[in-house]
């Protein structure tokens, strides 16, 4: 079985064969540091849909950089579906993609609560026909969560992107 980010260049690729069109994907990244990004470039010929990431890291970088409302933290936390839904909205603003994925999270083995445990992320996606998030709990370690929680974002936009690029 193909890795995802490999079987979404080739969804893309077929996608441009089909409508004569590109699209383009970002990611707004926070526990994942970048990890989504690395996967997708390892891809040869990504440069043709991958246009760049945002590493938000701190909540000042979640306000500052891809506008996520400062209240929306307050409000929910940094570790949110709301703020991940807010998070790919400005890194598609930021990046100018028909895509973007996001992620925030607690990666571990220290920062979780009651309420929100270590492994616990929220994954958004953001495109021009709407947006969708997801909640997750991994029960790994900090590397473990972090590579678990990259693959469900990949896995999260090719399930996206097969629902309107048919499959050969």
């Amino acid at each position: 079985m193909a890795k995802p980010e490999v079987e979404i260049a080739q969804l893309l690729a077929r996608y441009r064969i089909q409508t004569g069109r590109s699209l383009s994907i970002g990611t707004a990244e926070s526990a994942t540091g970048g990890r989504v990004a690395d996967m997708l470039t390892d891809v040869p010929g990504s440069s043709d849909y991958f246009w760049g990431s945002v590493v938000a890291y701190s909540n000042e970088a979640k306000v500052n950089v891809l506008g996520v409302n400062r209240a929306t933290i307050e409000a929910y936390g940094a570790v949110s579906e709301q703020t991940a839904r807010e998070m790919a909205e400005g890194g598609r603003r930021v990046l100018g993609v028909d895509i973007c994925i996001a992620d925030t999270g607690i990666a571990g083995p220290s920062g979780g609560s009651l309420g929100k445990p270590v492994g616990l992320f929220y994954l958004g996606l953001v495109a021009r026909d709407g947006s969708l998030s997801q909640e997750h709990l991994f029960q790994g370690g900090r590397e473990e969560n972090k590579r678990d929680v990259a693959e469900e974002m990949l896995n999260m936009l090719k399930q996206y992107l097969l629902q309107f690029i048919p499959l050969e």
